[in-house]
Formats: structure tokens, sequence, C-alpha cells
């Protein structure tokens, strides 16, 4: 039986740890809820601001270069990397209320809008990034269809597979999609950087104004898989939409043609994150593209 002198003994190192990397005296550690990868916790301290403190064995340098790669290249608001190390990252504490309100889903339209104008001229990224726990590979590709195919889609089919996630049917069912991509997809005009796991509980919001973002997965690719994994959940809807629009274009066929590829990729992720438990959205996606 837990007693709880394991959670105990966990803040009580957090609070040791943070204390020496900061030269500050943090006197309290809270959990806090939404990571899926590692703990998080909020720090206090007697003389400095609170902090935000994720403990992990995932690569968690992987996850403060991205951030650092969004504030110094992007307009979206991200945390500030305070300290990094093997399994201690350190970021400023952004408060918010929680209340994911129209407001909320109009700015953050308007982020993702501008994220996505942030350009390169080829597809990938200039370092392997993370999806969640797993890494994700970003060779620069010229051709988006090729990228998605080869570092996306068929990557974590077969890891899944491989991990016992994903059973054989299902992915015969990808690899069947796989071979389809060049007639289902199409080519944007430019890369666009993307965010990779966007949804409000990923968003720090206060007032209806979106603080922070957290939890990059980030890559130049397709503003799409972005809009297709903000069109899975039912909190955000026509607004985000509406305020998109007003300052980049959706594609004609989106909606039709290409989203539930997308949807297809995610709930993928999913299954390989989650297990089995998330098999039936990633079925309900193929079965929508007749695979």
């Amino acid at each position: 039986m837990d007693d709880g002198t394991g959670a105990k003994r966990t803040k009580a190192t957090v609070l040791q740890r943070v204390s020496s990397v900061l030269n500050a005296d943090a006197h309290d550690a809270t959990a806090l809820d939404g990571g899926e990868v590692g703990s998080v916790y909020r720090v206090s301290f007697h003389d400095r601001p609170d902090v935000a403190v994720k403990v992990d064995d995932s690569p968690l340098g992987i996850e403060a270069a991205m951030l650092q790669s969004l504030d110094r290249d992007t307009p979206l608001p991200v945390p500030e990397v305070l300290h990094v190390e093997p399994e201690l990252l350190v970021l400023s504490f952004i408060r918010g209320d929680g209340r994911f309100d129209e407001r909320a889903e109009r700015d953050l339209a308007r982020h993702v809008a501008a994220l996505h104008d942030t350009s390169a001229d080829v597809f990938g990224f200039p370092f392997d990034t993370l999806s969640g726990p797993f890494s994700q590979s970003n060779p620069w590709t010229d051709s988006w269809i090729d990228f998605f195919r080869a570092q996306r889609l068929l990557p974590f089919a077969t890891a899944a597979r491989n991990e016992g996630a994903l059973p054989a049917g299902e992915f015969d069912r990808v690899q069947r999609l796989a071979e389809t991509l060049d007639a289902r997809l199409v080519e944007p005009a430019t890369p666009s950087l993307l965010h990779g796991d966007i949804h409000p509980g990923n968003a720090v919001v206060a007032d209806g104004t979106v603080r922070a973002v957290l939890d990059p997965a980030i890559y130049f690719g397709h503003a799409e898989v972005d809009l297709a994994y903000v069109d899975r959940l039912d909190s955000i809807g026509a607004a985000f939409y509406d305020e998109y629009r007003q300052h980049r274009d959706i594609s004609a066929g989106y909606f039709e043609e290409r989203r539930d590829v997308y949807v297809a990729f995610h709930a993928l992720e999913n299954v390989r994150f989650f297990g089995e438990d998330e098999l039936p959205r990633l079925e309900r996606a193929l079965d929508r593209l007749g695979m």
C-alpha cells in the first residue's frame, strides 16, 4: 500500500534540486495535472517567482531546445527555459484561469495562424524533435508527401506494431493508406512550422487570452496537420476556424478529403502512447478513408 511517502520523497528531491540549480530557497512543490510525459510541479520560493518543473527520464534537453526555438524564432508565447539537465527541466510558471472560452479559442487560432506563417524552404527541422516521449525524425525533404509517409506515418506504425500496441490487421491498413498518399494529399505552397500537439490542454489561458503554449512537437510540415489535431476535439469548433481563416486560407478539399488522413495519424500516435483503448478512433478514420 502506498502511504504517500514516495510522493513526499519525490517532492523533497524536486525542492532540493531546484533550490540548488537556481540558487534559491524553494519551499513548496505542488503536483500539476495534465502532464502525459513525466511529472510536473509548480515550485514556490520565498524570494523569487514560481517556476514549473518537469521531472522525467525522457530527453528533456530536446523539449527545452524546441521551446527555445519557438521563443527565439516565432511569435508564439512559450515559457522561458530557466534550466535544463538530465531528468530536470525548469521553466517560468505561467498562471492561467483554465477557462477556454470562445475568446481563447479565437486567440489560439491567431497564434496558430502566426506560427504557420513561419516557414522554411523544405520540410523537416534542424534537429530531430519529440512527439510526447517518442523521437520524430526530421531530415530536410523537398516533398511533403514523401516526408509524411517516410518520417511520420510508416515509422510510427512500425514502432506501434513492434511495441505490441498496433495489431497486424491495423498495421496493414495503415500501410495501404501510406501507398495511396500521393492521390490523397497535396503539397502546400510553402512549409509551415507546426506545433504538433495543439489543443486546449496545452494552452495556458487567462481572461480569454492565450498566455503560453506548452509541450511542442515542432517541425516544418503542412499546416493541415495542426488543423486536424485541433479538429478532433469537441472543445474547439467554428470560432477557431472562422478566426484562422481571417489570417490564413484553408485549402479546398481539406475537410472532405485530407483531414481524416491526418486524424488517422494522430490516432496512431495515441495508440502507440496510450494503447489499445485508442484503436477505435484509428479504425474509424481508416474506415472513412476506405482502408
